[in-house]
């Protein structure tokens, strides 16, 4: 790396830190017990809005893993998820009516709070509707997963999102709060895949699967980014820079062995092709707060009335891990 890339680089992560303070200005505390935070827990971060129906699960799943304490910023929610979430011992809640947009899709909350609590511990950041897969992680808890990581001198941990669907129209896979979403939705593809080299940030950009297929078919370079590094044990030093999909420093965006050798990787089970699927890309589009002025979900709404049937005859059922490393999805690398 050049001296003057180094020095971009350097800059442009003091300025993503700068703007992560400015912007936790916009933060309220609603449930503040991050004292109860011990040295060695693992902490969650997570944005939502308007997702009562979901956390019952999500908060299941993640304690059922061995995450310790949760903290969430609440972005304008009108459907009672953040009182649901304020009670509980584990959780800190934060709120905003800051707009989404223009936090970096709510980096910049999260970025802050990090910096605030997250400050030597591993943290997990995942939107409401993903879901960490791990090796090992139907026998081993995500507390062995850190501290393999650790004696390995890793800092960070990959994964790939794996768009999950239903067999049959999206609308007919009603979910209900609390239930688990891959009972409905527990197909995938196992292939239809793309890689690519970010010279840059030197992550592995990888499109593809559902979305690309169905969605974005006639303009693929524009399907959703698949890549994320969503565990990382976390410094002050660190930012992301879009989303999950990379952080500088930049070497820690070496998740897949990119320098030889291959490294063990995860995957998140994205639920979100489900019957709430269509009420949600309606109001996301229309709200434009995403990226690139939400041109994801206006893509959803012209593409396929929001009701699309995904399931095809090279669709796969899911299983769990040790199937999804077969496919070469996720890798357990040399951990034992």
């Amino acid at each position: 790396m050049g001296a003057w890339t180094s020095y971009r680089l350097r800059m442009r992560r003091k300025r993503w830190k700068f703007r992560a303070r400015r912007k936790g200005r916009e933060l309220t505390a609603v449930q503040d017990r991050t004292q109860s935070i011990r040295p060695t827990d693992i902490i969650l971060f997570c944005t939502f809005r308007n997702e009562d129906i979901r956390l019952p699960f999500f908060l299941q799943y993640y304690r059922d893993l061995g995450v310790n304490h949760f903290i969430f910023v609440d972005n304008g929610s009108d459907d009672g998820g953040a009182d649901y979430v304020a009670g509980d011992p584990d959780v800190s809640l934060w709120k905003t009516d800051g707009a989404y947009g223009q936090s970096r899709y709510g980096i910049d909350w999260l970025t802050y709070l990090q910096d605030k609590h997250a400050h030597g511990h591993w943290a997990l950041t995942v939107d409401v509707d993903e879901f960490f897969v791990y090796p090992f992680c139907d026998t081993r808890p995500i507390r062995a997963l850190a501290d393999w990581l650790e004696a390995s001198e890793v800092r960070s941990f990959g994964t790939m999102m794996l768009d999950m669907y239903p067999k049959g129209p999206v609308a007919a896979a009603v979910y209900r709060r609390g239930d688990d979403p891959f009972k409905l939705a527990n197909w995938f593809d196992p292939g239809n895949y793309t890689i690519k080299l970010n010279d840059l940030y030197r992550n592995l950009w990888i499109q593809g699967g559902p979305r690309a297929r169905v969605f974005f078919d006639d303009k693929p370079s524009q399907s959703p980014a698949l890549n994320k590094i969503p565990f990382v044990k976390w410094d002050r030093s660190y930012t992301y820079v879009s989303s999950t999909h990379m952080l500088l420093p930049r070497g820690l965006n070496l998740v897949y062995g990119q320098n030889g050798g291959e490294k063990s990787s995860g995957v998140l089970l994205h639920a979100k092709f489900l019957n709430i699927f269509s009420k949600r890309a309606l109001e996301e589009a229309d709200r434009a707060e995403h990226y690139s002025h939400g041109r994801e979900y206006k893509s959803y709404v012209t593409e396929n009335d929001t009701d699309p049937e995904i399931w095809c005859q090279w669709s796969e059922q899911y299983i769990n891990w040790r199937q999804l490393e077969a496919l070469g999805l996720m890798s357990k690398g040399n951990w034992a």
